[in-house]
């Protein structure tokens, strides 16, 4: 539709997962009216990000040295591990404030429908990880889709038989949800996830 740089820009901004065509636009046309000062500290930090930023060599999440901040932290226990896809699941985790263990990250879930499979993902550093004896529980906190699921259930035959304790996050009704809006699945995990109550 436009010519030259701006639809070039428009075009990569569109590749952006979450960005759609009229969102890549108005994107565009942002940078376009900003002052070039903070365009600059734009490009500077999508430059910095991509020369600095790697993965921990432990764990899988995004650091800036060959280890993260929380596999250098020792006050985080080695002995549990918390599995999860993404390195933004680690941050949703940290924000609770509840876990003081270590993270693994995947790199994704199994879905064959886009060709993604176990080898594809960091499960084999994780069996690597467990070896030593060290961790005795992994918590499996994958996403509740199919996806999700699926992975969980792999990962769960190749751990029960090494002897760890093996748990999966409890899902089930949202904090403020309504009853009648829940869906099967959904009510069906609040079942089996129920816990007793004391006085």
């Amino acid at each position: 539709m436009y010519e030259g740089a701006i639809q070039d820009l428009v075009d990569e901004l569109g590749r952006l997962p979450g960005v759609g065509p009229k969102s890549a636009q108005r994107i565009a046309f942002h940078i376009l009216a900003a002052d070039p000062a903070d365009v600059r500290r734009l490009a500077d930090a999508l430059s910095e990000v991509k020369a600095r930023v790697r993965f921990c060599e432990v764990c899988g999440n995004v650091a800036q040295e060959p280890r993260c901040r929380i596999c250098r932290d020792p006050r985080r226990s080695p002995a549990v591990v918390c599995v999860v896809e993404e390195p933004k699941d680690v941050v949703a985790i940290e924000r609770t404030r509840e876990f003081r263990g270590t993270y693994h990250v995947l790199g994704g879930a199994i879905n064959p429908i886009a060709g993604v499979g176990p080898d594809d993902l960091r499960i084999a550093q994780l069996m690597t990880r467990l070896a030593d004896g060290t961790v005795t529980e992994v918590i499996l906190a994958t996403d509740p889709n199919v996806e999700g699921e699926a992975t969980s259930t792999y990962l769960a035959r190749l751990l029960v038989p090494m002897g760890l304790t093996v748990s999966r996050l409890a899902s089930g009704l949202p904090v403020g949800g309504d009853l009648e809006y829940a869906d099967e699945v959904t009510l069906g995990r609040a079942f089996e996830g129920r816990r007793r109550l004391s006085a």
